[in-house]
């Protein structure tokens, strides 16, 4: 396992390589704030919040839906001087909009504007670096999937000879598989693949079986999942190799993203 979860404690995981080249533009080009999007539990988003501070930028969060009650996510997007917005689930939808984004941009003094989970052109070559990690003798490699930025990144900067397979903690997820189409290198589109297999009833679900799986993985490799994301993944990577659907003598390594802030609460 690829233990990213160790480069930061709040920017952890992919998130840093996601969001370093846009932070490095906004300063670059005199910004002074980012804005972002995500859920009420988004690693994403508090990730960006700790990032934006810790470069003197302004944070600014649109989170999808009303919440009168705040996470420990939400929570921890305030402390990092977030400024928060709510919107409706129906506006959420509108967050790739050129109008929409063009409406916010003016509202907030003209921010600098990244796409939910870092997904943009500076955000997957940003997850493509994670490349220089994994030697070629790894035949397949594992990630949890939210956007599909990191998987981009990587697959694009692997050789077509280690398969790339993504793990959708949500229902119907798989359609990941044509939304991150367009942004895999046109030879490399048809060596990688999604599941929405193991999502354990929807996106921040889960019940006793991964519960327990989660604390069994914990004593006995001495580190931890998070339950949104990495939990599901080495779940269901566990059920693949006893089902034999990695091939023969496959040697696998798995990506662990991070964001154990999201088992709080």
């Amino acid at each position: 396992m690829l233990r990213l979860d160790l480069i930061d404690p709040v920017i952890s995981g992919n998130k840093w390589y996601k969001l370093k080249h846009n932070l490095q533009q906004a300063k670059a080009s005199g910004y002074k704030a980012i804005l972002s999007f995500g859920g009420a539990y988004s690693n994403h988003l508090v990730a960006a919040a700790a990032a934006a501070q810790d470069a003197g930028l302004e944070g600014i969060g649109i989170v999808r839906g009303m919440h009168d009650v705040l996470t420990y996510t939400l929570e921890a997007c305030l402390g990092y001087g977030m400024q928060l917005q709510f919107v409706s689930y129906e506006a959420y939808k509108q967050k790739t909009d050129p109008a929409y984004l063009q409406q916010l941009s003016a509202q907030y003094g003209h921010p600098f504007i990244i796409h939910e989970g870092g997904a943009n052109e500076a955000g997957r070559p940003g997850a493509g670096e994670l490349a220089a990690f994994i030697p070629a003798s790894y035949t397949h490699i594992c990630v949890s999937v939210g956007t599909g930025t990191t998987l981009a990144g990587v697959r694009n900067a692997l050789p077509v000879s280690q398969a790339v397979m993504g793990f959708a903690p949500m229902k119907g997820g798989s359609y990941l598989q044509q939304e991150i189409l367009p942004f895999i290198d046109t030879e490399k589109r048809d060596f990688f693949s999604i599941t929405d297999a193991y999502h354990f009833g929807g996106f921040g679900k889960n019940n006793k079986i991964l519960a327990g799986f989660m604390r069994s993985f914990s004593q006995q490799y001495g580190f931890g999942l998070d339950r949104v994301y990495t939990a599901k993944m080495m779940y269901g990577v566990r059920e693949m190799l006893m089902q034999h659907a990695f091939g023969d003598s496959p040697c696998i390594l798995c990506i662990h993203t991070g964001g154990l802030q999201g088992n709080h609460g």
